[in-house]
């Protein structure tokens, strides 16, 4: 009897955990062209007078997703963002695809961005409005417990506005 018990709730918790990450939005695109979303971007930050924040992940990666949810619940996050950020989602597979072509464009749009990979993911690459690497951030530096520390958030977004980086203009 007890084993039964132990067995159901153990089906049960793990039924709890896959439909949370379930509940999470999926933002990441993998029908995207990186390379164009990456240029798209970039116009759009150099007629803002913005910076470009280029979330590498994907779908497969609770993390990824975790802190997507994370920033668009926090309205004093979200505004430090829309000032001074284009903020987009770049879909990466770090598993070898089927399809050599996309394995292709995935290696050149990580040399594009400085190979950022090496920092797990999500990993979040600053790029100026003409598309040169300021900055990369380790995700894991952000983390408390199973989420994020928003004073940590927060210092991480200000330091790298435009406005930190190029001084007062």
């Amino acid at each position: 009897m007890k084993k039964r018990m132990t067995v159901a709730l153990l089906a049960m918790m793990m039924a709890v955990m896959a439909n949370a990450q379930e509940a999470l939005k999926k933002v990441y695109d993998a029908n995207i062209n990186p390379m164009t979303q990456i240029d798209e971007a970039l116009a759009k930050a150099k007629a803002e007078d913005k910076f470009v924040i280029a979330q590498v992940g994907g779908n497969w990666c609770p993390w990824c997703l975790r802190f997507a949810d994370y920033i668009t619940k926090d309205d004093e996050i979200m505004q430090l963002i829309n000032d001074n950020f284009v903020y987009i989602h770049v879909n990466y597979n770090p598993r070898r695809s089927a399809n050599p072509e996309k394995a292709k464009l995935a290696k050149e749009m990580m040399a594009r961005i400085g190979n950022p990979a090496r920092f797990g993911f999500p990993v979040f690459v600053v790029l100026d409005a003409d598309g040169k690497v300021v900055h990369t951030q380790d995700s894991g530096y952000l983390e408390e417990g199973q989420s994020y520390n928003k004073k940590k958030v927060l210092s991480f977004f200000r330091n790298w506005t435009p406005k930190a980086v190029n001084g007062a203009k």
